[in-house]
This record gives structure tokens, C-alpha cells and sequence, in this order.
């Protein structure tokens, strides 16, 4: 069912001219909420990865903090289902409510007593399956809270939310550890992760258009995910426009993860070098979420989303090439502000594209791309670089990661996509 029926007892703010995002007290809230949400995220991975570390082998640490990844890859496209069913506001703020309470008592115990890695890995255990839910939630929110021309921003400000958190989160999260141990840094994260529900309680939403009620049947869930996937495959938008993610990531993944790892090693810039690319990376795409914040909307949205996917690719080659470090820093930007750009747009595409009554499960669909399948590129990554060196396998990542702008443009229905006015 959708919200449309399930959610009635939701407060809602009428169908009206439009608030720029970045100027509507409903939208920041929105914000504020997934931006303290995504800061106690880091704080809990570095928690979870300290403790690990502390209790058990590197191996075992290994395990633990990757086992989150296998139900939220699992349970995801149901996740998605349950989304549209119940209504995102619900499943964000019950996801959260059980985080919260989850990592406190994780930390509780912590204190009291050293149970070991088995409560770890059942806390990432949880974490995996209510992200699960969760991230496809928050795919759904935005169109629920602002209105379509506002779609676009609203992807700006949640990707500059992310780049927060990754700057802040860390050194949090080393401080918590630093003063109190692992137990204080779950607390501090629970405790982070708590300023988002009220917050997410006082966020009000916005009706849906009328044609998605005829969406509010009762139908089984397996019907539902079946109708989603089919609403994808079909759609000449979404449909090819996964395919391009899908590529994009595959090849983006690998070298911007392990692959930069293995570079900076063999290029002898160390840690910190390694750190200062990233940094690099991480101001480009800043940069990109603050243009489309600001802008709030960009003409050809299809073209400018496959477009720029293909001199970002271009870059990713052109990194493994880099003379010296500071070059390396500047291309690394210049691929940041490309892949950001193009992520941003097709997040907004993804959102002003989708019907209402379907974004959970469309949403699903791009995390498993992802989350799910994006990954698997960092193993082979690494082996490849073992057998051809850097230069081989960021130029075939590369092309792949380009091969994803040339699908993209060759769909008709992508390239002619934009955003709305």
C-alpha cells in the first residue's frame, strides 16, 4: 500500500508554490536529522572497528566490520518494498529509534563487562539489516517533504550532509575512543544518532499527486517487489540509467578504494599522500553538491549526468599517470567534481523521474547497483594491480566506469531527460 493510505495520520503541508529547499524550515530539518544521522554512522564504524580490533585477530576484525554488508545487500529490494508500503517518514524514524537504542545498549554492556567479538558482530549484524530499510527510506523522503523542482537541491544539500560527515565523523569518533574506549564512542554515536529522531518527528509531508493513489491496493509484498523491478526495467529513464550507475561504479570503486591504496604505495607518497588525495576527491565532490544546492536546477540534466561520467572516467586513468603528488591531488579533484556532479544528477533524475509510490523500491534498486554490486570491483582490483600494476587496470576501470556514460547517452530517454522547472 502506499503512503498515500497508510500514512493519514500524518501532518502534511498542502501543495503549494515552491520554497527553495536550502530556504525551507522543513526541508533543513529534514537535513539537520540525516546529517546527524550520517555523522553517528562514522563514529559507529570507527567504534566498531577499534573494538574489533582490540578483541580479536585483524582477520576477525576484518569480518566483523564487513558482515554489516551481507544483509543490507540481502534485504535491501525488500527494504525498498516496506518503504513504499508503510511510508519512508515511518521506516526512517523507526530505523533510527532502533540504531539508537541498539549502540546505546552496545555501549552499556561495553562498560559493565568485555563480552567479546560475538556482540560486535551481532551489533553490525543489526546495523545491515536496518540499513537495510533504512537507505532506501531516505531515497524516498525528499519527495515527500519539498516539491519536484526542488528535487534537485535537496540532492545537493544531502550530498554536502555526506561530505560533513566524513570530514567530522572520523576525528569524532578518535576522540570518543580517545577519552572513554570504544563504549564511549558508541554512546557518543547513539547519542548523535538520537538528535535525528525528533527532528524527523516535526518534519512534515507533503501530499502526493492524485494519480498515485490509484497505486493504494492491497497487494502482496512479493507483488510489490515484483512491480517494482518490472516499474524499472521497463521505464526508459530509470531503466538505462541503472545500467549506467551500475558501470560507473564498477569502475569507480575499485581504484578509488583499494587501487588508490596500492598507488600511493607504489608511488611512495605514504599515508598522508594517500590522505591528501582523498582530500582531493572529497573537495571535488563538495564542490559539485554545493553547485547543484545553490543552482537548484541545471538545463539537460540527462546529458549533463552521462556526459560528465566520461571526462571523470578519462581522469581516473589519468591518475594512475600522475608525476608527483600535487598532480595527483588536482586530478583527484577534477575527478570529484566530475563523478559528483554525475552522481548528484542521476540521484535528482532517480527522484524527479520515479513516481511517489515507487521510490523506496527504485531507490532499493540503486543501492544494491551500489552497495551490492559496486564492491565486488575492489577484490579483483586488487588482484589485477598484482598481476598488471596500477597503470593496466585504472585505464580498463576507466573504461568501464566510461562505458557507463556512453550507455547513457545512447538511451533516448536519458539524454533527453531533465529536471523539472
Amino acid at each position: 500500500m502506499s503512503e498515500a493510505t497508510t500514512s493519514a495520520a500524518d501532518v502534511r503541508i498542502p501543495t503549494a508554490a515552491s520554497v527553495p529547499a536550502h530556504r525551507d524550515p522543513n526541508v533543513l530539518r529534514w537535513v539537520g536529522a540525516y546529517t546527524a544521522s550520517m555523522v553517528g554512522d562514522m563514529v559507529f564504524f570507527l567504534a566498531l572497528s577499534w573494538a574489533a580490533v582490540q578483541n580479536g585477530t585483524p582477520a576477525q576484525a576484518g569480518l566483523v566490520t564487513a558482515v554489516s554488508a551481507v544483509p543490507r545487500a540481502l534485504l535491501m529490494l525488500g527494504g525498498g518494498v516496506v518503504a513504499d508500503r508503510l511510508g519512508p517518514r515511518r521506516v526512517v524514524i523507526g530505523s533510527d529509534t532502533v540504531r539508537c537504542v541498539t549502540v546505546l545498549a552496545v555501549a552499556a554492556v561495553l562498560f559493565a563487562a568485555d563480552p567479546g567479538l560475538w556482540l560486535l558482530a551481532l551489533l553490525a549484524v543489526v546495523f545491515g539489516t536496518v540499513d537495510a530499510v533504512f537507505m532506501p527510506a531516505v531515497g524516498a523522503l525528499p519527495a515527500r517533504i519539498t516539491h519536484q523542482d526542488q528535487l534537485a537541491r535537496v540532492q545537493g544539500m544531502r550530498g554536502l550532509a555526506v561530505r560533513f560527515a566524513a570530514v567530522v565523523g572520523a576525528p569524532l569518533g578518535g576522540l570518543g575512543v580517545a577519552v572513554g574506549g570504544a563504549a564511549a564512542a558508541f554512546a557518543f554515536a547513539g547519542l548523535l544518532i538520537a538528535v535525528s529522531v525528533p527532528l524527523l518527528i516535526s518534519v512534515r509531508m507533503r501530499d502526493l499527486p492524485a494519480d498515485d493513489a490509484s497505486t493504494a491496493r492491497e497487494t502482496t509484498a512479493w507483488r510489490d517487489l515484483v512491480g517494482g523491478l518490472r516499474y524499472v526495467r521497463r521505464h526508459r529513464v530509470l531503466g538505462p540509467l541503472m545500467v549506467a550507475i551500475a558501470l560507473g561504479d564498477l569502475g569507480f570503486v575499485g581504484p578509488l578504494n583499494v587501487g588508490l591504496t596500492l598507488l600511493a604505495d607504489e608511488r611512495g607518497w605514504g599515508a598522508s599522500g594517500m590522505g591528501w588525495v582523498l582530500a582531493g576527491f572529497g573537495t571535488g565532490a563538495g564542490v559539485a553538491a554545493l553547485l547543484l544546492t545553490v543552482r537548484g536546477r541545471l538545463p539537460h540534466a540527462g546529458c549533463v549526468a552521462a556526459g560528465s561520467i566520461i571526462p571523470g572516467a578519462a581522469a581516473i586513468a589519468a591518475l594512475a599517470h600522475a608525476p608527483g603528488l600535487p598532480v595527483a591531488v588536482g586530478t583527484a579533484v577534477l575527478v570529484g567534481l566530475l563523478t559528483g556532479l554525475s552522481g548528484a544528477m542521476c540521484g535528482a533524475l532517480l527522484q524527479t523521474q520515479s513516481d511517489p509510490a515507487y521510490l523506496g523500491r527504485v531507490t532499493a534498486v540503486g543501492g544494491i547497483v551500489s552497495l551490492g554490486i559496486a564492491p565486488l570491483s575492489m577484490p579483483l582490483s586488487a588482484a589485477a594491480i598484482g598481476v598488471w600494476g596500477t597503470g593496466p587496470v585504472f585505464a580498463v576501470s576507466a573504461a568501464v566506469c566510461g562505458l557507463g556514460g556512453v550507455v547513457a547517452l545512447c538511451a533516448p530517454g536519458v539524454r533527453r531527460a531533465e529536471l523539472p522547472k
